[in-house]
């Protein structure tokens, strides 16, 4: 992608500048190929995120501060995004008798059949944002990315 010709201006964008709006540009790109993947289920890309954290516990009930700690992206709102999925019947909260302070998150027998669903819609959105690249060409992308 052309980054002048995407934003169209005529102007040469310096490198460190045309850099940071191409990430921007893909960055875009991605969470919309992700959000269309996820829009069947009526799921956002976070609450997507929360589901696979919980089923990555393994059986084991979570609490929202490992849930934000483990979340891709960074939010203040994982409360409102376990009421959503607790809503749906994805998600299974309980809160501890001796300290109310505490609430333990567990995934669902639902959720982990919705999320099997999603995974595969994921998989094929992630083929299609990457088909132009080879697996040599993904991992030097990564080695680049940790350099971040």
């Amino acid at each position: 992608m052309n980054v002048e010709e995407r934003i169209k201006t005529e102007r040469k964008i310096p490198l460190k500048s045309r850099t940071i709006i191409h990430f921007m540009l893909v960055d875009n790109r991605i969470k919309e190929a992700i959000s269309f993947a996820l829009k069947p289920f009526d799921v956002s890309p976070q609450q997507f995120n929360v589901l696979r954290i919980l089923r990555g516990q393994k059986e084991k009930a979570s609490n929202l501060s490992t849930l934000n700690d483990r979340m891709v992206t960074k939010m203040s709102n994982t409360t409102r995004l376990v009421d959503k999925l607790l809503q749906k019947g994805y998600a299974h909260r309980v809160v501890c008798r001796t300290n109310r302070r505490k609430i333990e998150i567990t995934i669902t027998q639902e959720g982990k059949k919705v999320l099997t669903k999603m995974d595969k819609a994921i998989a094929k959105a992630e083929d299609n944002i990457l088909r132009n690249f080879s697996e040599k060409e993904l991992k030097q992308l990564n080695n680049l990315f940790d350099k971040f």
